[in-house]
């Protein structure tokens, strides 16, 4: 499987409905919520990819670009784009879409970055050939 192959495969979707029992007093997600969210798809797709244990270690700039009303559908897209020697970065992207309508758009977007570990909680090699 060629490194693309790889990523291909370990790419990460998942969709989630925005309950109020989510929202805060403006009838939006939470950001904490949100990030959350984000951080779990990233872990996902950190681990579909390497196959070993992962931790995360930063969550780079998160952009915030559209509030996330309640009663929408929102798919969260993980993508690794970055393969060091211990650590990788995941892009992950969440799209608001309507319940009832085809709109579509980009909500959010941030990386985050993993360290691979072993059994002792070091440092491990990224085997991605």
């Amino acid at each position: 499987m060629t490194l693309e192959q790889r990523i291909d495969a370990s790419e990460t979707r998942i969709f989630k409905a925005v309950f109020p029992n989510t929202t805060n007093h403006y009838d939006t997600l939470f950001g904490g919520s949100a990030m959350q969210m984000m951080d779990e798809v990233a872990f996902i797709a950190a681990t579909r990819f390497t196959r070993k244990k992962v931790v995360t270690v930063s969550s780079d700039k998160i952009d915030f670009k559209k509030p996330i009303p309640a009663g929408t559908i929102i798919e969260l897209i993980g993508r690794v784009t970055y393969i060091g020697s211990t650590s990788l970065k995941v892009k992950v992207e969440i799209f608001i879409e309507q319940m009832y309508t085809n709109e579509r758009e980009k909500a959010i977007t941030g990386t985050f970055t993993f360290v691979a570990i072993d059994d002792q909680k070091r440092p491990a090699k990224i085997n991605y050939e």
